[in-house]
């Protein structure tokens, strides 16, 4: 079986990444430090700039993995409150944390 060109070219495009990757790895920075200060300001802004609601919301919702329409039944209120609840929360938090870092 003949090897054609574009065979070969898909071979080394797959050996670039590759070795790409590997590079990236090797010296690629290490984020670490700013990885906890954001955990820290995103602790602090749950804390400080969400409303209860918000707050319970959002830890059931990203925290316990509950669904909206989970989360909608246990407070009593339709799922699209839930959604929007949550859609400003992260609107808050990201807000808060636009400087932060």
């Amino acid at each position: 079986m003949r090897s054609t060109a574009s065979d070969s070219y898909s071979a080394r495009a797959s050996e670039w990444i590759g070795d790409m990757t590997v590079w990236l790895r090797e010296n690629g920075e290490d984020n670490s430090d700013q990885l906890a200060r954001l955990r820290r300001q995103l602790r602090l802004a749950r804390q400080r700039e969400l409303t209860p609601r918000q707050s319970l919301f959002l830890s059931r919702y990203f925290d316990d993995g509950l669904s909206m329409r989970e989360i909608a039944a246990e407070a009593g209120v339709n799922p699209s409150t839930v959604s929007r609840t949550l859609r400003r929360a992260r609107e808050r938090l990201r807000r808060a944390l636009r400087y932060a870092l």
